[in-house]
């Protein structure tokens, strides 16, 4: 029985069968054929078993070992990596066929190499998971035949793996070494130009061309002989909330992306950079109720709570209720704290049905109401309009963008800040706007 489940036919098995049919076909007018088709039908009988017997006769043909993450990232490209060796004593032909997660929806996956005796190779390819869950990988199928290519032998390993695929950790990790470095202009971050200077002393230092001479310290100067200047540093431990509205407007993807996860992603990132930099991060998420609350806390290790609730993050289908919200953020967020608000606006009425609730919040926070822009109507604006059709849904698409443009115009007249971003640079403005409120000393 387990032969039966090993044993295939290989594809040239079948062109060697086309050719002694054509053989005997033509037999029928060249008489000599005839003959000489029923000597390669043997033969190609003997072949076959012979095949048979180099392929099965090894109980450990050929080992395969597929290599996975502890984690997936979502919305990245994951390697997956799969080391075959090969224990014939001759040259084994191989086809690797990996059972990708139903979630990918790729049914023709398949790699082809060969192997020489004793030899080890490795494979290497990437999956780009676009939805946080747990992801089952199948067999990994491993057809062996030898160089007669008459028969295949199927090896099976790993059969139901199960990884986890988790928020946008390689994205978190590249913002984690520039943080560490300082060098977050790197990917594209403007720098700030400081209006005065936070009040939290760190040192006196010697001047140098560029210091600003407000800051001279004059006692300093005094017993120094030479000029002696006070250096401020931004604020440290300030709490900071990660704001995540679960609604029905989050549901819109992009790129296979929901607005959700790409908020998710960028909440991780930002999380571990506002950590790096000393700052108390948390996290709320919200619909029709409150459903995540994590207190802002400064320790690094609060990164894994935040990842771990983030995980489990979903949108619901309802409409988020903001007066909850508020009641939420008055009772448990009792110091200033800079609270980032990842939502979604189509018209400028559903903002103002939430405007008093984040005047509310704004009155004892810095709240910053990040918004997306709908990327998918760049494409209708740019199109040249040939017929009345075309026109309409032009019209349509330019005032949708200048909607956009006056709700945030809208907020930022009653001083609340804004973030207006396409989904794919959330991450770089969400940073953006933080270093921005830290270097002005807003909060």
């Amino acid at each position: 029985m387990q032969f039966l489940k090993s044993f295939y036919i290989h594809n040239t098995f079948f062109r060697y069968i086309a050719v002694l049919a054509a053989c005997f076909m033509l037999s029928f007018w060249i008489h000599a054929l005839y003959p000489i088709a029923w000597v390669f039908t043997w033969v190609l009988i003997g072949l076959f078993l012979f095949d048979i017997y180099l392929l099965f006769t090894n109980a450990k043909g050929v080992d395969a070992k597929r290599r996975l993450p502890q984690k997936l990232s979502n919305s990245d490209l994951n390697p997956v990596s799969v080391i075959f060796q090969s224990f014939y004593p001759f040259k084994a032909y191989i086809s690797l066929i990996d059972e990708l997660p139903q979630q990918f929806q790729k049914r023709d996956f398949e790699h082809k190499t060969f192997l020489l005796k004793n030899e080890k190779k490795e494979f290497e390819y990437t999956v780009r998971p676009v939805d946080r869950g747990e992801y089952v990988f199948g067999n990994l199928n491993v057809y062996v035949s030898s160089p007669l290519k008459i028969v295949k032998r199927r090896f099976v390993f790993q059969k139901d793996q199960m990884v986890p695929v988790y928020p946008s950790i390689i994205q978190m990790q590249q913002y984690d070494f520039l943080a560490i470095s300082n060098n977050l202009t790197q990917f594209g971050l403007k720098k700030i130009r400081r209006i005065g200077h936070t009040q939290e002393f760190e040192q006196i230092k010697e001047y140098v061309a560029g210091d600003d001479l407000r800051t001279v310290n004059w006692k300093a100067t005094a017993k120094q002989n030479q000029l002696m200047v006070n250096q401020y540093q931004d604020e440290k431990s300030q709490p900071i909330y990660s704001i995540i509205d679960t609604g029905r407007v989050m549901k819109m993807p992009f790129n296979g992306l929901k607005l959700l996860d790409y908020a998710i992603n960028s909440t991780l990132a930002f999380s571990n950079v506002a950590l790096k930099r000393n700052d108390k991060t948390g996290m709320i998420t919200f619909s029709k109720n409150v459903e995540t609350f994590v207190p802002a806390v400064q320790k690094i290790t609060h990164l894994n709570t935040i990842l771990e609730k983030l995980y489990n993050v979903s949108t619901a289908f309802t409409d988020s209720d903001y007066g909850m919200l508020y009641a939420h953020v008055k009772r448990k967020v009792t110091h200033r704290s800079l609270l980032l608000l990842y939502t979604n606006f189509e018209h400028i009425s559903a903002l103002k049905r939430q405007l008093p609730f984040l005047l509310a919040i704004a009155k004892k926070h810095v709240l910053v109401v990040i918004f997306f822009e709908n990327t998918e109507l760049e494409a209708l604006i740019d199109t040249h309009a040939e017929d009345l059709q075309t026109i309409y849904h032009k019209t349509i698409a330019e005032k949708f963008s200048l909607e956009k443009r006056l709700m945030q115009k809208e907020l930022q007249q009653y001083g609340i800040q804004t973030i207006l971003t396409k989904p794919e640079q959330l991450t770089i403005n969400t940073i953006n706007k933080y270093l921005e409120i830290k270097a002005r000393g807003l909060l």
